[in-house]
This record gives structure tokens, C-alpha cells and sequence, in this order.
């Protein structure tokens, strides 16, 4: 494990030219946790952030010193601020991001329609991939308004929390999701009526139409099949603006003010889910910062191997004597042993991607509630 590139995480932090820092892997491995910490560290070190968070959970809002966090930036007051940084944080309200998109782009009577429609509300709340899109939707709005004044930007760097999907590639392919729902050939045949119009469009396509709508009124009867029709009918007009503002996003993605940082825990799964996101991110020429391993497990005693403790713990056990040492030793031949299991995922990784620099984060005994706790994580973020 000496011979990996280590993840110097303050370099990182401390390049004014790092603009987006981008945590992402699979679901559970801690990457609020880590944007939250990489966040305060930052401030603390003089930037001004924005932390993008997708966790609805309430302990880490409590642990910034906030009541909640909402679509909108909410500063975080506890903090060093002899470096002169800033923090604020927000939480991603897919919904209300959504709205913010069609408010923004449709006429006002296009929008009224969009709101009241059934399919749409459905599609905003918990259409398939939608989060993931509209986490993208929402950095490409914080990077626009740090871009808005350069020389005296709100934010100059924006950590975002990836959204905890079952796969942590999800958040890059939701531009090309969406852009390949928007061609899919039910769209065009739904918005067909609204691009076509009145006669022409019933010469046209009138049987085919007829045909398909046919089938989809008994799939998803004739209520359903009136209200998406009349959603693509007023979405239509704002179709090309979902597009370009995914590809434009996802350019910012590639760009070199951009970092990715992959985070994992010690267990098969994850490992391997950070190997293919890394090799997603070199397949797109996307920035790769390093690897954040949360949750290691350290050994006290390391000079203690496993197979002489669990050889004392029997001894002891024969004799009768000494109980509670020979509970003690068998606690430390679980953590060795969980130890050399951790190394040895961590090992195969590094032999796969021997150029990606890594970092490992400690496992702690109890949740991340306090600032407190987050400056202690980023500290043993930076400790490379």
C-alpha cells in the first residue's frame, strides 16, 4: 500500500483554479459526508463554497449548525473565518428545481398548464432519473451565478453531492437519458398534434396516430393518455433547452476547473463500483482528482498478529483463567483480520489504477452530528 500515489486533498482545496468539486460513488459510502467535510475545509482555508447536498437527512443539517436545508443557500455561521472564507449549503428539492426550469423558460400560460398537469407533478417528483438531472440542472444554475460576477464571485468553489443512486454512473448519463427520452419516438408521436397542427397533421399521421393511441388508451386508459398529451404539447416549446443546458452542464464537467472526487468504502461492492466510475471518467476526459476510502479500520497493537492472539485466547481458555483478556484478544483478531481484508481490496484497486491517488478516512464510533466532527473528517481527508 506504500507505494500508491497519495490524494493530497488541501492542494486541491487551495487551487483557486479548482472551481466544481464533484463527490460521487455508490450509494452509502459517505459522499455528503465527504462534500460536507471537503466543504467546511475549504472555507476554513479562505474559499468562498457552496455545498450542493442530495441527502435529506436532518443530522447533516444539524451538524452545519442549520434547522434545515432547502433549495436555496443557507450560510453556515459557526465557522473560522480568519482565513476569510465563507460557507453556505443547500439541499437539492428535485421538485422545486424542476418548477424553477419551467418558470424560467416557458411562457407564463405554457407554465400554468405544466404545473396543473398529473403527469408532469408525476415526473418531478419521481420520474426515473430526474433527480440525477435536475442535481446537474441545479449545479449548472450555482455555476452561472458564481460566473455572474467574476470579480467578486458569491461562491468560487461548488461542492456537489452526487444523488445516492443504485449506480453512482447515473449522474453522468442523465443528460443522454434525457435527451434520448426527449427523441424517443412516444415523444415526437405525442407532440406530433402541436408540431403538426389542425388538418395537415390529421393527413399526415392520422392512422398511425390512430393506431398507437388506440393501444395506449387501454394500457393507460384514456385520463392518462389526455394529460401527457397535453404536457408534451406545452413542454414542447422548451424541449431544446433541456438539451442544451444538459450538454452544457456536461462540458463543465470536462473542463480543468472541474475535479472528481470518487469516494468508496472498504467492501467489495464499492470498490468496485469507484473502478468503473473511474474508468467512465477517463473514457470522457473528465478531471479525477483521487479516491476517498471512508470507513477504514485501524489496528492498535499491529505488532499482535491475528494468529498469535487467537493462539493466546485458546491458552487462556484452557487455563480459565483471564476471561475477559481472552475476550479482548479475540476482539483484536476480528479487527486484524477485517484489516488485512480492507488492505487487500484496497490493494486490487490500486493494482487496477495505479495512477489514481487515494486517501483513507478512519472509521468513527458514532455519526457525524457537529462541525466538530466534519473539521475532524477533513482533517483526516488532508492528512496525506
Amino acid at each position: 500500500m506504500s507505494d500508491r500515489p497519495v490524494f493530497d486533498v488541501d492542494a486541491l482545496l487551495d487551487d483557486r483554479s479548482t472551481r466544481v468539486v464533484v463527490c460521487c460513488g455508490a450509494g452509502g459510502v459517505g459522499k455528503t459526508t465527504t462534500a460536507a467535510a471537503l466543504g467546511l475545509r475549504a472555507a476554513e482555508r479562505g474559499r468562498r463554497v457552496v455545498v450542493l447536498t442530495i441527502d435529506p437527512a436532518r443530522r447533516l443539517a444539524q451538524s452545519m449548525g442549520l434547522g434545515e436545508l432547502d433549495n436555496t443557500p443557507r450560510p453556515v455561521t459557526d465557522i473560522d473565518r480568519t482565513s476569510g472564507g465563507s460557507l453556505e449549503a443547500m439541499m437539492l428539492d428535485m421538485k422545486r428545481t424542476f418548477d424553477e426550469v419551467i418558470e424560467l423558460h416557458a411562457a407564463p400560460d405554457k407554465a400554468a398548464l405544466i404545473f396543473a398537469n398529473p403527469f408532469y407533478q408525476a415526473l418531478s417528483s419521481s420520474f426515473a432519473g430526474t433527480q440525477e438531472y435536475m442535481a446537474m440542472e441545479k449545479l449548472g444554475q450555482l455555476r452561472a451565478l458564481a460566473d455572474a460576477d467574476a470579480s467578486n464571485p458569491r461562491w468560487d468553489l461548488i461542492v456537489v453531492d452526487t444523488p445516492p443512486s443504485r449506480s453512482a454512473l447515473d449522474f453522468l448519463d442523465a443528460p443522454q437519458r434525457l435527451g434520448s427520452f426527449l427523441d424517443g419516438r412516444l415523444i415526437r408521436l405525442l407532440s406530433a398534434p402541436a408540431r403538426a397542427g389542425g388538418r395537415a397533421y390529421f393527413k399526415v399521421v392520422s392512422a398511425a396516430v390512430g393506431t398507437a393511441a388506440g393501444v395506449m388508451t387501454k394500457v393507460l386508459g384514456a385520463q392518462v393518455l389526455r394529460d401527457v398529451q397535453t404536457f408534451v404539447s406545452a413542454l414542447d416549446t422548451v424541449f431544446g433547452g433541456f438539451r442544451e443546458r444538459a450538454e452544457a452542464t456536461y462540458r463543465l464537467l470536462q473542463r480543468p476547473g472541474t475535479a472528481f472526487v470518487v469516494v468508496a468504502s472498504p467492501e467489495p461492492d464499492a470498490l468496485r463500483e469507484a473502478s468503473f466510475f473511474v474508468e467512465r471518467l477517463a473514457a470522457e476526459s473528465m478531471p479525477l482528482a483521487g479516491l476517498v476510502v471512508n470507513r477504514v479500520h485501524q489496528v492498535h497493537a499491529e505488532e499482535l498478529s491475528a494468529d498469535r492472539a487467537a493462539a493466546a485466547a485458546e491458552d487462556l481458555d484452557e487455563l480459565g483463567e483471564h476471561a475477559l483478556t481472552a475476550a479482548l484478544l479475540r476482539i483484536h483478531v476480528d479487527r486484524v483480520r477485517r484489516r488485512e481484508r480492507e488492505l487487500a481490496l484496497s490493494a486490487r484497486f490500486t493494482g487496477a489504477h495505479r495512477s489514481v491517488p487515494v486517501v483513507d478516512v478512519s472509521a468513527r464510533p458514532t455519526d457525524v452530528h457537529d462541525l466538530l466532527s466534519l473539521r475532524e473528517i477533513g482533517a483526516d481527508l488532508a492528512k496525506g
